[in-house]
């Protein structure tokens, strides 16, 4: 026997390698194995950045002893979740049923047909907290599968039934009305943290799927409460340690309710989402504050998460070498001392620095140190020259860049280098409209590049997706649901920047492909194709995690293309998935916000933009601006060369027979069949975008 990684992809998976356990990546030949010894399996799922399944690794699996037991007694296989999401899901649904719990590490033990029997997820080296220790775990699953394998099977054949009558009948529901996100709204309400904003307690995560559902409601109706709970909680992150003070960028969640202390890791899904809304708040807005965040945050994506390929990868380690012990820590990379501050910039600076940030002796964090934060009252607010609590006098920016350059000295967390296709197709909107909004090109080339990456690498002649690639390389799994959504709902925001309508037909292909490989007949979606490896359960989840669910980013994807197409058939689609919301809207609007944002844009249209005119006109610029900051649901915008009389179509069907009005650039805004008198005003096509229109 002998660990079978080496030749893997994943970073997660290398990262075990070396381990004395015989890993099998996921696999026929290990369930084969299984059968074979008459072992059980115990899977372990978890991903690189992940800190406690670092911890995991360290006390169990680099320890001899318990990985001689495990070789002995088990088949053990290693899955990177980020690669298989289908696996996670699977049995992450089975734990959360069993335990009322799920996380990371996920550790589950199955028969040989991998159908589990037990559960859990982080388990110690010694008894703690009243958890057995992992040995004990081990020794008592053994135990059982030697001494009851009656009542083994008797369990494992439970759970799979459990899990196969868990069908979800959300496909007949009725295609929701405007009343589902005014009764959304008011279940958010309730659930808003007054104090620091937000949903709910600790640990608090980004809503960032939920602040463009405010968004795009308040744009509809005019709704102020929901404009406010959305810029009141984007305020309170931006000043929060969730937020990097000083290189940009969101950690994946905060351990308190004040946003004070993050878990370290930096997600690229996070980060995309993020740089989105608060690129919509500005366009909303016009906030500072909103606009050196979305700036920020794709600086840092471009920055630390960009790969040679021009893709993104997907993550930084929560955990990084603390200089003074020698020892991988949470958080040791950006917490600071006000000793550590001095040491940098001085005595005068220093202080002011430990003002500005909120370092005090005591800490925010561990062992006296602190996370940097923007606290309310601090220096910065009275000296902000506008909205932005950080607004950048030169003695501010000063200090941010000395102690960026100093920490840029630490020895660096580490970077999961694995392209996650959904994941950079969130990036690729992200990018293309901040650069679109905040005159930078850069950042549209940078979208661009990852696009294509997306394409070369990652679609097959087909059009079908692989999950992931690493250095250039394709992986060997197919792409799940969320693929097509996220990737397609990033072409059309490339297209509607660009003007580029190929990046429209790519769209095409993919939600072509949801129609025909991920569609069940009542109109519900699964999360794997029809043709996918068939695991105990076919996973279909329309609730959003911490990031949009597969079903509801397909569901905006189809709408857009409709609306840029025509198509009946994949504005029915839309309809149908959307069918979901009108359950789960009212009494789970928190974990549902990407299908209700979607909703929005059903109820608003979505309008369908055309600009007319020539690319290298100032005037059709201007127009295509407009159209872009245009804050209307969902809008589509195509713009290019004027159509043809004859309504022939060119690179973008809204285009066909949409000439110019007195040989000027033009715009047309339609929607619901009727369209608004063409303009050749920038001005006048802001208004006829405008929000709150009936």
């Amino acid at each position: 026997m002998s660990n079978r990684l080496a030749n893997e992809t994943s970073p997660y998976l290398l990262q075990h390698a070396d381990n004395p356990v015989d890993w099998w990546p996921w696999s026929p030949e290990a369930f084969a194995a299984a059968r074979e010894r008459g072992v059980p399996v115990l899977l372990s799922v978890g991903y690189s950045s992940c800190h406690w399944c670092h911890v995991m690794a360290h006390e169990s699996f680099e320890d001899e002893l318990a990985a001689a037991y495990m070789n002995e007694h088990f088949v053990n296989i290693k899955v990177d979740r980020e690669e298989r999401p289908d696996i996670d899901a699977v049995y992450m649904e089975a734990v959360q049923a069993a335990t009322g719990q799920g996380g990371w590490p996920m550790t589950v033990f199955l028969n040989a047909e991998a159908e589990p029997f037990y559960f859990g997820t982080y388990f110690p080296p010694e008894p703690r907290h009243g958890m057995p220790s992992f040995t004990q775990v081990l020794e008592g699953v053994r135990a059982a599968w030697v001494g009851r394998p009656e009542e083994v099977a008797e369990v494992a054949r439970r759970i799979v039934g459990d899990l196969a009558g868990r069908t979800l009948d959300y496909g007949k529901a009725a295609l929701p009305g405007a009343e589902v996100p005014g009764q959304a709204l008011l279940g958010l309400t309730r659930e808003y943290d007054e104090a620091h904003g937000g949903f709910g307690g600790a640990p608090k995560f980004p809503p960032s799927m939920v602040i463009e559902f405010l968004l795009r409601h308040h744009a509809r109706t005019g709704a102020e409460g929901a404009l406010e709970m959305a810029e009141r909680t984007c305020e309170a992150m931006a000043r929060g340690g969730i937020y990097d003070q000083l290189g940009g960028g969101f950690a994946r969640y905060a351990v308190d309710r004040e946003w004070v202390v993050p878990h370290f890791e930096k997600m690229l899904y996070d980060n995309a989402l993020l740089c989105r809304a608060y690129a919509h708040l500005w366009r909303t807005t016009g906030s500072a504050l909103a606009r050196r965040v979305a700036l920020e945050t794709a600086d840092f994506m471009v920055r630390e998460l960009r790969t040679r390929e021009g893709g993104f990868a997907s993550a930084l380690d929560a955990d990084s070498e603390d200089p003074a012990t020698g020892e991988h820590v949470e958080g040791a990379y950006y917490a600071w001392t006000p000793a550590q501050l001095t040491e940098v910039l001085g005595t005068a600076d220093g202080e002011f620095a430990a003002a500005l940030f909120g370092v005090t002796e005591e800490g925010t964090f561990e062992h006296g140190t602190s996370v940097l934060q923007l606290p309310a009252g601090g220096p910065a607010d009275g000296a902000a020259a506008d909205d932005d609590p950080a607004a950048e006098d030169d003695r501010v920016a000063g200090i941010k860049a000395r102690l960026l350059a100093a920490r840029a000295q630490r020895p660096a967390p580490g970077r999961d280098d694995k392209v996650v296709a959904a994941w950079n197709g969130l990036a690729v909107a992200a990018l293309a409209e901040c650069g679109a909004y905040f005159d930078r090109p850069d950042l549209v080339e940078r979208a661009t590049e990852a696009a294509d990456l997306l394409v070369r690498v990652h679609m097959d002649g087909r059009a079908r997706l692989a999950r992931t690639s690493k250095d250039g390389t394709v992986g060997v799994n197919a792409g799940v649901l969320e693929d097509y959504g996220d990737v397609a709902e990033g072409f059309l925001a490339l297209a509607a920047v660009t003007g580029e309508g190929v990046w429209l037909e790519f769209a095409g292909f993919l939600v072509d492909l949801v129609l025909d490989r991920f569609t069940a007949e009542d109109g519900s979606l699964y999360d794997t194709a029809h043709d996918a490896e068939q695991l105990i359960r076919r996973p279909q989840d329309p609730t959003d995690s911490a990031a949009p669910s597969g079903w509801t980013a397909a569901a905006g994807a189809l709408l857009s293309y409709a609306a840029h197409t025509g198509s009946e058939a994949h504005r029915t689609a839309a309809e149908r998935a959307l069918g979901v919301v009108g359950a789960l809207g009212p009494r789970a609007p928190r974990f549902i916000g990407q299908g209700l944002a979607v909703v929005e844009a059903l109820l608003d249209g979505p309008r369908e933009v055309a600009v007319a005119g020539h690319p290298e006109d100032p005037a059709t610029a201007a127009l295509h601006r407009a159209a872009l900051l245009g804050a209307a649901p969902g809008a589509v915008v195509a713009a290019g060369l004027p159509g043809k009389a004859d309504g022939s179509v060119g690179e973008f069907p809204l285009l066909a027979g949409r000439t110019l009005v007195g040989d000027l650039p033009t715009a047309y805004v339609c929607r619901h069949f009727v369209c608004a008198l063409p303009t050749t005003d920038p001005a006048e096509l802001a208004d006829q975008l405008a929000t709150a229109r009936p």
